[in-house]
């Protein structure tokens, strides 16, 4: 199985990933290859535009899509 060596973190950053290792009561490492295999599975903004850019149907103006994001921000 392939190996990562990641440096140069801060001590604050190590400890407050060793914090929510243990609060999951994983290993440091079990925690991290978690946290990258979660991250490896997640489409990358590029993907999610390029599958935005191949749908076909229908549009919504400026205008529109302002106020719907408005309502849906206030709860109307």
């Amino acid at each position: 199985m392939p190996n990562v060596l990641v440096r140069d973190i801060t001590p604050e950053t190590h400890a407050a990933l060793q914090r929510r290792a243990e609060q999951h009561g994983q290993s440091l490492q079990q925690y991290l290859a978690g946290e990258l295999k979660r991250l490896a599975e997640r489409p990358s903004l590029d993907d999610v535009l390029e599958r935005i850019e191949r749908r076909r149907g229908g549009r919504v103006g400026l205008a529109q899509a302002a106020k719907d994001l408005s309502d849906e921000r206030t709860g109307r």
